[in-house]
């Protein structure tokens, strides 16, 4: 005896769950995305001595300073 009916977790309201999911997840990140957008926009920086910037060095941060 299979059970099957349109409106069971693996018909329809579990598709709709599943969505809804997605979309919540999707909104939640949308958020926190541009939280961290909005509080960075007025951190200005300025690059200085850029002729000693190396392409790999972890060192590379010293020559960011921030303008105030």
């Amino acid at each position: 005896m299979e059970n099957r009916g349109i409106f069971t977790l693996d018909g329809i309201t579990g598709m709709l769950i599943a969505t809804v999911l997605l979309l919540g997840i999707l909104a939640y990140l949308t958020v926190l995305g541009l939280g961290a957008q909005q509080n960075n926009a007025a951190n200005f920086y300025k690059i200085e001595n850029e002729k000693e910037i190396r392409m790999i060095s972890t060192d590379n941060a010293v020559h960011r300073v921030e303008v105030k």
